[in-house]
């Protein structure tokens, strides 16, 4: 599937809360903009390669877009910006210093198995959702 005009959301396709903010995104998202990928998945892995992420540390909501990475809080609020019904209001955070969103975005990332529980296996989106995933 060709992604370069689409923005990609990396997740980590076994967290709960991960996989409940994708399928916010894709409720919130009436234009299919994003794609999705976890960062389990092949694709992820290349992508991580690529930017010289670490590949083994799948803690992190990564967007891709316009062939440049984000992370972290700055990815969840560049996300936020192009969703529905006011959603893209809380792009504003921006202006918060980014050690301070992403203490608070680390603080949820190191609690979210335990708040959100885990799966054992990535979450398989229905067949007419299948076509904004990547693998």
């Amino acid at each position: 599937m060709e992604y370069d005009d689409h923005p990609v959301i990396l997740f980590d396709g076994v967290c709960n809360l991960c996989n409940h903010v994708v399928q916010f995104v894709i409720k919130h998202d009436p234009k299919k903009q994003f794609r999705f990928a976890s960062l389990q998945s092949e694709f992820g892995q290349n992508v991580m390669k690529k930017f010289g992420l670490p590949i083994d540390q799948l803690n992190s909501f990564i967007l891709l877009d316009n062939n440049k990475i984000y992370t972290r809080s700055t990815a969840a609020l560049r996300i936020t910006k192009k969703l529905n019904k006011g959603w893209s209001l809380l792009y504003g955070f921006i202006i918060v210093p980014p050690f301070i969103r992403n203490a608070v975005y680390d603080y949820i990332a190191r609690n979210r198995y335990k708040w959100y529980g885990k799966k054992e296996e990535c979450w398989i989106p229905t067949p007419e959702l299948q076509k904004l995933f990547l693998g």
